[in-house]
């Protein structure tokens, strides 16, 4: 279903993302017959499953690079290093690489929006945005983003400006990226940790843009 949902959101029916989609390798194959097996003997349950799924995806994994971006919002030193040597500049934070990629920070300004996509699979900053969304994997946001990242970016809620450029990143085995969205009007009085409540996975993938109600606050 969530599939489906996310799909529609794509401009794409659910069937027609399904045919596109490329055959699932062995592995995912062996992992989806274990997790049925599972699930009908009774041994584990289905729900729960997708439960702590999702938490991974949008709750404990994203914010750890939550806590990149506010620091790097707050310290412009750290941002310096962050935009200069992102790999290091994580490890400050007590994040680390497990599987050798280079991280690169792509820093987003009024002129200019980064948008990271991965045209051949799922490549994706783990220790930093945790499991990788379903849309993110999906074939239409994978070759969609590259072809029209405006309209992509629409799709999502996210109206880039025509006098902004919008510059798409393609993530592989080496190289991963993280997006410094751009400080929301507002919040210059907030601490760190009130910043890395507002930073979204979504916004670090730059498929929205983190935003601060004033008068939400103030109410």
């Amino acid at each position: 279903m969530l599939e489906s949902r996310e799909s529609s959101r794509l401009g794409l029916p659910a069937q027609q993302d399904h045919v596109s989609q490329a055959i699932p390798s062995d592995v995912t194959l062996r992992v989806k017959a274990l997790e049925s097996l599972l699930v009908d003997k009774g041994l584990v349950d289905r729900a729960a499953l997708d439960r702590i799924v999702d938490t991974f995806e949008t709750k404990i994994g994203p914010r750890n690079g939550a806590r990149v971006v506010a620091r790097a919002w707050i310290d412009r030193d750290y941002m310096k290093r962050l935009l200069t040597d992102a790999s290091t500049a994580i490890e400050e934070l007590g994040f680390h690489r497990y599987q050798g990629e280079d991280i690169v920070a792509l820093e987003n300004t009024p002129k200019i929006h980064n948008l990271v996509v991965c045209t051949l699979c799922s490549c994706y900053p783990w220790p930093l945005l945790g499991l990788p969304p379903v849309w993110y994997k999906s074939a239409p946001y994978r070759s969609r983003a590259v072809i029209d990242p405006r309209g992509v970016l629409k799709e999502f809620g996210l109206d880039i400006a025509p006098d902004v450029e919008v510059r798409v990143w393609d993530s592989t085995a080496e190289i991963r990226y993280i997006v410094l969205p751009e400080r929301p009007a507002g919040s210059e009085h907030l601490n760190e940790d009130a910043l890395a409540a507002l930073v979204t996975r979504d916004a670090m993938i730059g498929t929205a843009k983190v935003t601060f109600d004033v008068r939400k606050e103030s109410a």
